[in-house]
């Protein structure tokens, strides 16, 4: 065992269980501290911390959320929106990056409104962020921002992201992972309304394993999807381009295009990354609302596979001929502007499979390698102008799906979620605990939204946790689960009430902690100084393995 390792270990027998826990109060009045960016800058927060955020004010952008401030797995530091005061969001307003987590490992950031930070409104340079609950609109660059080095796993859950976005460079939801020091690392998306995009693409992918579940995308400037590789002009040393396959799983998602750019999803690559990895699609409803040319998928630059089943492709206008999968070829691209610069689309030779899609009777490019393809006039969506997207009892998509979807021999994606278990949101920002389960009959329905007379009836969760993630999506399972937690009420868990500062010094460990009227700004916290120690060490020891890590590679 490492020397350091072996010291860690010691050490953690020397420590009191359970350890410290603080809460701090940001409000107008009457509060510990009346800027969120006050707080960040004199405390350290520490595991299991709470910040409380009142309702009803708009606070200053520019918050950085520094190393100093982690959390611990299983454990993070969050930042959550006191909704006991104030009848509306606390907004976030301003600044470069409005918040920016820089290095600052394990935090949970919920039911915040984040506007009009120049660079990004959330800017995430560090691993296992949790962006719940909340709102990033009105952002003249990116709304979400992933750093190219130092950023792990990110999960973004019932949020909305709208008039977000510039020009082609800059998009309402941007994120790349650092392979090198998070090797492993997930971008879980689930039940989040993303549209009216003001440029880019509203969600544009590098990163290592996207799981992208049970969201509505509408209204993009280009496309609504871009799956692609790391920009491999921004790379930390140890990086090469085959390190890692940038795989995508593509479930249960509404995906709506309006404007005149072709693509709905473009995958692969672009001249500064290829993706070389796996693009899996299922029960997705792709709709395209205008006439001209539309392509569902592009493929270019370097995809190894794209695998299709369950899927829903439709156009709207006259002359409608969706192309369902175009493939770029070489001579179709320019050379990339580094390695691996090949042009081919495909990085193995071409790999497609699928099975149970429905498609328009007269679209086109649909792969031959796709089986039991439907093909009809009207998929009979029960108003697609109003986009009331559910399928009406007599649609063919209704039980028509494949119950079972095999994973193709010699490219199967690793450890997915072989059918959804949600609709996604229905045009609008979803509650916690607002899913609704799909409930299919013999067979599943085709697309993103099960039909409310086919199989059965869509049933509310109400008041349920947030799905929790099954433990092989990678390191970002164990927080996640744990702050679902303590987000919000579950049949089997008891209600997340106040959490309260606990004294680790006192005979009766557990009791509440009390504020000495001395204290400026009401500290809640006394420490013993072993926990500091174990605190700063445990850190020491975090940056020491991601330096040992980076080194190997």
């Amino acid at each position: 065992m490492h020397p350091s390792r072996l010291l860690s270990a010691s050490l953690l027998f020397l420590l009191p269980l359970p350890l410290l826990a603080a809460t701090y109060t940001v409000g107008p009045t009457g509060r510990q501290y009346t800027q969120l960016t006050t707080l960040v800058d004199s405390v350290d927060l520490e595991p299991g911390d709470v910040v409380l955020v009142d309702g009803g004010t708009t606070y200053s952008g520019n918050v950085i959320v520094r190393s100093s401030d982690r959390g611990a797995p299983g454990n993070p530091v969050t930042f959550r929106w006191n909704r006991s005061t104030g009848s509306t969001r606390p907004v976030l307003q301003g600044g470069s990056h409005t918040i920016k987590f820089q290095q600052s490992n394990h935090v949970v950031f919920e039911g915040f409104d984040v506007r009009g930070g120049t660079s990004s409104c959330i800017f995430s340079e560090a691993h296992d962020v949790t962006v719940r609950d909340s709102i990033v609109r009105d952002c003249p660059s990116h709304g979400i921002l992933g750093a190219d080095n130092n950023s792990g796993s990110f999960t973004l859950e019932y949020s909305e992201i709208y008039n977000s976005g510039a020009g082609t460079h800059r998009h309402p939801i941007y994120m790349q992972s650092d392979q090198v020091a998070y090797p492993d690392s997930v971008f879980l998306m689930r039940f989040n309304y993303v549209h009216s995009g003001n440029g880019g693409s509203l969600l544009k992918n590098r990163h290592e394993r996207a799981l992208i579940y049970y969201n509505w995308f509408e209204g993009s400037a280009y496309q609504e999807l871009e799956l692609i590789g790391p920009d491999c002009e921004t790379q930390q040393s140890g990086w090469s381009p085959g390190l890692r396959r940038e795989d995508v799983d593509l479930v249960g998602n509404v995906i709506i295009h309006t404007s005149s750019w072709r693509n709905a999803i473009r995958t692969g690559g672009d001249l500064n990354g290829r993706s070389q990895g796996r693009l899996r699609m299922v029960n997705n409803t792709i709709l395209f609302t205008r006439s001209g040319i539309a392509n569902a998928v592009l493929v270019q630059l370097g995809q190894e596979s794209v695998e299709l089943h369950n899927n829903v492709i439709y156009q709207t206008g006259a002359g409608a001929a969706p192309n369902i999968m175009r493939v770029h070829a070489a001579s179709e691209v320019e050379t990339p502007y580094c390695a691996p610069t090949s042009k081919e689309p495909w990085s193995s030779g071409r790999k497609v499979a699928g099975s149970n899609n429905w498609v328009q009777t007269s679209a086109t490019l649909v792969p031959a390698e796709l089986t039991s393809t439907y093909r009809g006039a009207d998929p009979l969506l029960a108003n697609i102008a109003q986009f009331q997207l559910r399928p009406l009892a007599n649609s063919p998509l209704v039980s028509a799906g494949n119950p079972s979807p095999a994973a193709p021999p010699g490219f199967p994606f690793p450890s997915p979620l072989l059918l959804p278990q949600f609709d996604a949101p229905q045009r609008a920002k979803m509650a916690i605990g607002a899913e609704v389960v799909r409930a299919p009959g013999t067979r599943i329905e085709i697309g993103a939204l099960e039909s409310t007379t086919g199989g059965g009836a869509p049933t509310p969760r109400n008041g349920a946790a947030p799905l929790i993630p099954p433990t092989n999506l990678g390191s970002a399972a164990p927080a996640q689960a744990a702050s679902d937690a303590v987000a919000s009420p579950s049949p089997s868990l008891p209600p997340a009430g106040p959490v309260d500062a606990v004294r680790m010094d006192s005979p009766g460990v557990g009791q509440p902690a009390t504020r000495s009227p001395g204290l400026q700004n009401g500290t809640v916290r006394i420490t013993p100084p072993i926990v500091k120690l174990w605190w700063k060490l445990s850190r020491w020891f975090d940056d020491l393995s991601t330096r040992e890590a980076s080194a190997v590679r």
